[in-house]
């Protein structure tokens, strides 16, 4: 008798546990989510939609660095149009990246973006960009792809330079954990 009532504690305490694990598995997902677009960890991004840009009064401007690079398993040639440009903080502006699959056959890929210092993440913000979804090229294809942004009139003053960095992976061969990373920074931003 008293070894069914401890047997029954047990089970209740362990699937007492169960639930909990399974719960706090659920709620990693929105808790990253936030301390990411708190921190900035990860490239994520900060929102700011084109009807709340605040036109800047003074004559600020920022450096905005471009990079592109491809994983191993990706063979394309993968690069920005311009390397960098001027901004003012609070306007519109669009670049450009130019892509081309050096393979003999179609290949799709997948752009995982980042933004440097990653303190600053937080004041960029992409309207449209071919990251937004996955990309395929046939053999020998050249592709320009198109990318608007605006760094917001917030940025902090001590922030001169920042840097946009996509990295682009083969879709097909791709991790799980890799595939999860894009599908939420592309969510996010």
């Amino acid at each position: 008798m008293q070894r069914d009532k401890e047997n029954k504690k047990v089970l209740k305490l362990g699937l007492a546990i169960a639930v909990l694990m399974v719960g706090f598995g659920f709620a990693l997902v929105p808790l990253y989510d936030v301390i990411c677009d708190i921190t900035g960890l990860n490239g994520k991004t900060g929102v700011l939609a084109q009807e709340e840009v605040k036109e800047q009064a003074d004559d600020r401007t920022v450096l905005v660095q471009f990079d592109g690079t491809v994983n191993s398993d990706l063979p394309w040639s993968f690069k920005p149009a311009k390397f960098s440009m001027e901004v003012v903080p609070g306007k519109l502006y669009a670049a450009e990246y130019l892509a081309k699959n050096i393979a003999d056959y179609d290949v799709t890929g997948q752009a995982v973006p980042s933004v440097a210092p990653s303190q600053a993440s937080i004041y960029f913000s992409k309207t449209e960009c071919f990251c937004f979804t996955e990309q395929l090229l046939t053999p020998g294809e050249e592709k320009q792809m198109p990318v608007t942004f605006i760094v917001s009139s917030d940025l902090p003053e001590d922030i001169e330079v920042l840097t946009l960095s996509y990295t682009f992976f083969n879709k097909n061969h791709m991790t799980s954990a890799q595939k999860a990373e894009a599908k939420d920074k592309h969510e996010k931003i």
